[in-house]
């Protein structure tokens, strides 16, 4: 297992509204992140707000390419991006307990945080395909290149860790610096992972190695 510290490249925010961000995507040209009541959408370059959804917003975000999923206490809805209107939900894997989520493969990839686990989620019907443990709290999970990333938190430490999505075996892990925080996870399908920064109301990138 290869270990480094992390390299953060930018830091945006905090952002005006905004307690707490949770989860994060990213729809090709905006990167979106939940907190609480809303999904904004913001410039990937410095941060610019450049829109805003009015819908619950309590943990996870993922984006298939088309439509928007957002984890609402205990259900995911899949959300219109254009119109925000919810156009249908599920059941969320932890019962309200899930953390970050990513699209991938046909599949929602769901982290339930104090259960340490990612479950790969129908994204039609909610049943849970299989579950790869963790051995610490999941708070973000995203696929990065056909690798498959999650972040955790746990003692007051955070790391972004590159693990076997078929064994859940920890291949690779970028340590976060004391005190800085990631409650989401995403890659912009490059060399780049946005960082949801829980209650700084920050959105970070991290340089993703190669």
């Amino acid at each position: 297992m290869r270990r480094a510290a992390a390299e953060i490249i930018a830091e945006f925010g905090p952002f005006d509204g905004v307690d707490a961000v949770h989860g994060v995507t990213y729809d090709g040209t905006s990167v979106w992140f939940a907190s609480d009541g809303r999904l904004n959408a913001i410039a990937p370059a410095d941060g610019a707000l450049r829109r805003a959804l009015d819908v619950p917003a309590s943990a996870g975000t993922a984006f298939d390419g088309t439509h928007l999923y957002q984890i609402a206490g205990d259900r995911i809805q899949k959300i219109d991006p254009d119109s925000g209107d919810v156009l249908s939900s599920i059941p969320a894997p932890g019962g309200g307990a899930d953390s970050g989520m990513a699209w991938a493969e046909g599949s929602l990839w769901v982290g339930e945080a104090r259960a340490r686990c990612i479950h790969q989620v129908d994204p039609e019907t909610g049943a849970v395909l299989r579950t790869l443990a963790s051995n610490r709290f999941v708070t973000g999970v995203t696929w990065a290149g056909g690798e498959l990333w999650h972040a955790t938190w746990e003692d007051d430490t955070c790391d972004l860790r590159h693990i076997d999505a078929g064994t859940g075996e920890v291949l690779e892990v970028l340590e976060m610096p004391a005190g800085v925080n990631v409650s989401g996870l995403e890659s912009d399908g490059a060399d780049l992972f946005f960082c949801g920064g829980a209650r700084s109301a920050t959105v970070r990138t991290v340089r993703r190695p190669r």
